[in-house]
C-alpha cells in the first residue's frame, strides 16, 4: 500500500512540475506549484518525517505560495502570460535539466548512506534547541540573518510593486 501512495504521489509531483514550467498563466503556475509541495509534504509523511512535512505546509506551501500570490496580485497581472522561449533556448534548458538530473542521480547512487544504529532518536525539541542555540554548532545566527534577508525581500517586492502608484498618488498630490 505504501509503495502505490509513493507512486501516485510520484506521479502527481512529476505532473503538476511539468505542468508549473509549462503554463503561460502566472497565477495557473503558483497554483501547481502549490500542489507540487503539497505532494512533498504527503511524501515526508509517508516516511514519518512529521516535523519536516509541517515544515513543508506551513513554509512552503503556506507562506511562500501565499507571499507569490500576493506579489502577482500587487502587480495586477494576475492573468499575466509568459512568453514562450525560443527552440534554442527551450534545448539549451532540456539540456542542462539532463545534466543536473544526472549529477543529482550520480551523487545519490554513488553516495553509501549509513543507518545509525543506536536507539537515540531525535525529537522536535532537539531540533528547535539546536536551531536556537548559541552554543557551538548552533543556528542562530543564520537564522536571524535569513530572516532579516526575507523582510527586506518582501519589503523590495512591495516597493517595486506599488513603485508606479506611489508616483501616480504623489503628482496627484502636487496638483
Amino acid at each position: 500500500m505504501e509503495r502505490i501512495l509513493f507512486y501516485i504521489l510520484a506521479l502527481i509531483i512529476v505532473i503538476f512540475a511539468i505542468a508549473a514550467v509549462s503554463s503561460r498563466k502566472m497565477l495557473r503556475s503558483v497554483i501547481y506549484l502549490l500542489f507540487v509541495l503539497c505532494s512533498i509534504a504527503g511524501l515526508y509523511f509517508l516516511i514519518d518525517y512529521n516535523f519536516l512535512a509541517a515544515i513543508q505546509l506551513t513554509v512552503y506551501a503556506g507562506g511562500i505560495i501565499v507571499l507569490i500570490i500576493f506579489s502577482v496580485l500587487l502587480v495586477h497581472h494576475i492573468e499575466l502570460e509568459l512568453e514562450l522561449a525560443k527552440p534554442l533556448k527551450q534545448i539549451i534548458t532540456a539540456l542542462a535539466c539532463l545534466v543536473g538530473i544526472g549529477v543529482i542521480l550520480t551523487t545519490i547512487y554513488s553516495y553509501d548512506f549509513k543507518v545509525i544504529e543506536n536507539d537515540t532518536a531525535i525529537t522536535t525539541a532537539d531540533v528547535g534547541s539546536k536551531l536556537l542555540s548559541y552554543d557551538q554548532g548552533g543556528f542562530i545566527l543564520p537564522f536571524e540573518v535569513i530572516s532579516v534577508v526575507l523582510l527586506a525581500a518582501m519589503i523590495g517586492a512591495i516597493i517595486i510593486a506599488k513603485g508606479k502608484q506611489v508616483e501616480k498618488h504623489e503628482n496627484k498630490r502636487i496638483e
